[in-house]
């Protein structure tokens, strides 16, 4: 079962489910929840209809309930679909739980202390590998964002890691004093920070939550391949369809001022810019994902430019346009794609959030400049000639 504590509970009946009874700490057999004199639970924090539960309701603030609170510790068919919607961009800032500490499976005083972030996604992600394991989950509050954005951020930080430890009590619940945090969030905590303030030691586990079991079992060491980060290509693709709902935005504009050009050009093909300027939102997202470790140069608005370019000579050789009608269209297109990459640098574990700070100053005013020559040189080109 998956309980949240506050700093009293620490005696707590275990449900059967199957029974609909408590195992109560005082007894040695099944009863009543009515008559266990141990605190009782509140079951499924979780609304019995529909799929649009944002924050969890029922999960409240550690320091206003009353007593521990049950969910399941299987993530249901119901979160699966709502955690997908969340990857179309459906209500993504609100799907967070409560900050706290929580209890998986048994555990007692001995039991292994996780550190998460309360992006519910996230927390999702790590209950699902710890199927079998009694362990203690820290959830700290960054404001519903995942642990490695939340550490470039601040939220996942030393300050809101000390305050959390001292607002649940853990110190009376564990004997040890270590703590598992996630590697990507290392930026953001400072260890020697919390170890003073706390008295807790940071341990830095592995990349990815489905190595924990293994890590717990090989007693907290971690190997070569648990440090990796990979960022396969389905891991790329997994970030596309928030992208590509953002980029949707730009449609009409896109498809305005590829009609502008075309209507400007006089003797050009119209084809060419509803096709090239419309078809970089996907070419910018999409294609730019797949593609991202075999395109040439290390900023991210470089390699869309380059994706850009061939995006636009590409369609230029289809429809037989001729460059001196295509420039305007390809130009904007290019600019659309160097901008929809540099985006993409805070879905990819290739930049840092100061490297990605230095390429935004410097590459948004060309993108910008691109966008903006492509869109008026036609229009006052035709003026004057």
């Amino acid at each position: 079962m998956l309980q949240a504590l506050n700093k009293e509970s620490l005696s707590m009946p275990k449900r059967d489910t199957a029974m609909n009874h408590f195992y109560c700490p005082c007894q040695k057999t099944p009863i009543s929840p009515a008559t266990c004199p141990a605190p009782r639970l509140k079951q499924d924090p979780f609304p019995h209809s529909g799929f649009d539960f944002g924050v969890i309701p029922g999960w409240e603030p550690l320091n206003t309930i009353d007593s521990p609170m049950l969910a399941n510790e299987l993530v249901s068919f119901r979160e699966r679909i709502r955690n997908l919607s969340v990857r179309w961009a459906y209500k993504r800032h609100n799907h967070r739980i409560t900050p706290g500490l929580y209890s998986f499976g048994a555990p007692d005083g001995t039991s292994p202390v996780l550190v998460t972030a309360n992006y519910k996604l996230t927390f999702d992600k790590l209950r699902s590998h710890l199927s079998g394991l009694h362990l203690w989950i820290l959830v700290l509050d960054t404001k519903g964002i995942n642990v490695w954005c939340a550490a470039g951020k601040g939220t996942f930080g030393s300050n809101e890691l000390v305050n959390r430890i001292r607002s649940t009590g853990l110190a009376r619940l564990v004997t040890h004093r270590t703590l598992i945090l996630p590697q990507l969030g290392a930026p953001g905590v400072a260890a020697q920070t919390v170890e003073k303030e706390t008295g807790f030691r940071i341990k830095f586990g592995p990349v990815y939550a489905r190595d924990i079991p293994l890590y717990l079992a090989n007693g907290m060491q971690k190997t070569g391949e648990m440090r990796t980060v990979h960022f396969t290509l389905m891991e790329r693709l997994a970030v596309f369809p928030v992208e590509m709902i953002h980029a949707l935005r730009l449609v009409i504009p896109a498809i305005l001022i590829a009609l502008l050009i075309g209507f400007v050009q006089n003797g050009a093909p119209i084809a060419y810019p509803l096709i090239v300027i419309p078809g970089s939102l996907i070419i910018g997202t999409f294609l730019f994902a797949a593609l991202l470790p075999f395109l040439p140069s290390r900023a991210f608005s470089s390699r869309g430019a380059i994706l850009g370019i061939t995006w636009a000579g590409v369609v230029a050789w289809l429809t037989h346009t001729p460059m001196s009608s295509a420039w305007p269209s390809a130009l904007i297109a290019t600019s659309i794609c160097a901008y929809l990459a540099m985006n993409f640098t805070g879905c990819s574990t290739f930049t840092s959030q100061k490297g990605t700070e230095i390429e935004v100053r410097l590459s948004l005013p060309w993108i910008l400049s691109g966008i903006f020559a492509g869109v008026l040189l036609p229009v006052i080109l035709t003026i004057l000639l």
